[in-house]
């Protein structure tokens, strides 16, 4: 992914992050996201049991290839899993808009 491209999706992911979760329960669940090489993984955290750390949980991966973003979903066998319903997409921004919608029950159900 170009520093370009990089920035762009950190401005997008930077503002989706902030705004996802109500500030009352910000104390309970968070939002933060990673990008390596041209994947970009959201994850939620939660307080662990019994514990003051925080457990992570990947949520969706969306990655460039060959100027398309292709979204996947972890399995629990903790394996990425190509989501065929959704079609590669130049426009990070509405692939990151059927993730939240998530009509197809694997990200947020």
């Amino acid at each position: 992914m170009d520093e370009f491209t990089k920035a762009k999706v950190k401005k997008i992911m930077d503002d989706y992050i902030k705004d996802k979760i109500p500030k009352h329960l910000q104390n309970q669940i968070k939002m933060n996201y990673k990008i390596r090489g041209n994947n970009v993984t959201i994850i939620e955290e939660r307080p662990a049991f019994r514990s003051e750390q925080w457990v992570q949980h990947d949520i969706a991966q969306l990655r460039k290839d060959q100027e398309v973003w292709k979204v996947y979903w972890k399995d629990s066998k903790n394996k990425w899993q190509y989501v065929e319903e959704i079609e590669p997409n130049k426009n990070f921004e509405k692939q990151l808009e059927i993730i939240e919608q998530d009509n197809t029950g694997v990200f947020w159900g």
